[in-house]
């Protein structure tokens, strides 16, 4: 794949002072150098080490990605919400986990993915997935099509400027409209797969608003500002309210939700290939809407 940039800098500088401004890291230099790459100025190759003066335009070559053949190609659909050159956005079913693990099937949404790669002839089959959900959380996940759009977006997973928008439904009544939980968060020591708040635990912090108050539970939008393990699970259980449906953190069982009642409905973050912010929706679920639907008070707060 080819990109490429003008050099509008007054000062001289290196060429690969210039590619990590727009995000190329040290990794993918170094496969450009011994893989199969290329670096151009004014459409002659150059060196990394090679100095601008201004105006020239450069074009980083990257070399072909080979594909994982330990990761298994599944058949299944996926549901394509955004797409373009550069990254894959996917509205995932609850049900479905996100990357292969130990004892589950070549069915997970990574699976699938890289079955739709193939079905569409794509060249690169290397599926990149840059933010995952719980198995029995549905919403967005993005998946990154080469590595240098793969190292943009860990940038800014790093950086925290990646807006990741949640709906879910609590157990009990909360009476503030907006608030904050910013406990630590570590393992539990019992269970490999359980988090608990703890002093030793990583900083985390949760942003949610009160969308709507039902009958014994609250709906809320919920803004991740840190990304722990569950954190959204952990943070709202420690609180006296966890999820409806999540078993694992004790929350209340509905026969309506089979499931954690959490759904990752919004993702923003900032395209360099195209200079501009994206946003992506995902519907809320049937099973979800049907119990906010269902176990609604008559007073109705505010909308989605």
């Amino acid at each position: 794949m080819k990109f490429t940039w003008h050099n509008d800098a007054q000062e001289p500088m290196k060429v690969k002072t210039l590619l990590t401004q727009h995000g190329v890291t040290r990794s993918l230099l170094k496969k450009v150098k011994f893989h199969g790459g290329a670096i151009l100025v004014d459409h002659q190759p150059v060196l990394a080490i090679h100095m601008l003066t201004g105006g020239e335009t450069v074009t980083m070559v990257t070399p072909p990605e080979i594909g994982n053949d330990h990761l298994g190609v599944s058949t299944l659909p996926i549901n394509v919400v955004y797409e373009d050159r550069d990254y894959l956005v996917v509205n995932k079913p609850a049900g479905v986990a996100s990357v292969p693990a130990h004892a589950l099937p070549d069915t997970t949404l990574a699976n699938r993915v890289k079955g739709y790669y193939r079905q569409q002839g794509y060249a690169n089959e290397v599926v990149h997935i840059t933010t995952r959900l719980d198995r029995d959380t549905s919403g967005i996940v993005l998946f990154a099509k080469h590595h240098f759009a793969h190292s943009i977006i860990d940038h800014q997973l790093k950086a925290h400027s990646m807006r990741k928008i949640y709906l879910a439904v609590v157990a009990g009544r909360i009476d503030a409209d907006h608030g904050w939980l910013d406990s630590p968060i570590g393992r539990a020591p019992d269970s490999f797969i359980k988090r608990m708040v703890t002093p030793t635990g990583k900083p985390s912090l949760t942003e949610y608003w009160v969308v709507k108050r039902l009958t014994n539970m609250t709906v809320v939008r919920v803004q991740l500002h840190s990304g722990r393990t569950h954190q959204i699970r952990v943070h709202f259980a420690a609180a006296g309210h966890p999820l409806v449906g999540d078993a694992l953190y004790a929350g209340p069982a509905d026969p309506l939700m089979t499931r954690q009642a959490l759904h990752c409905m919004q993702l923003s973050f900032f395209d360099p290939f195209q200079e501009r912010w994206l946003t992506n929706f995902a519907p809320l679920p049937a099973d979800l809407a049907n119990l906010i639907k269902t176990r609604q008070a008559a007073n109705f707060e505010r909308p989605f």
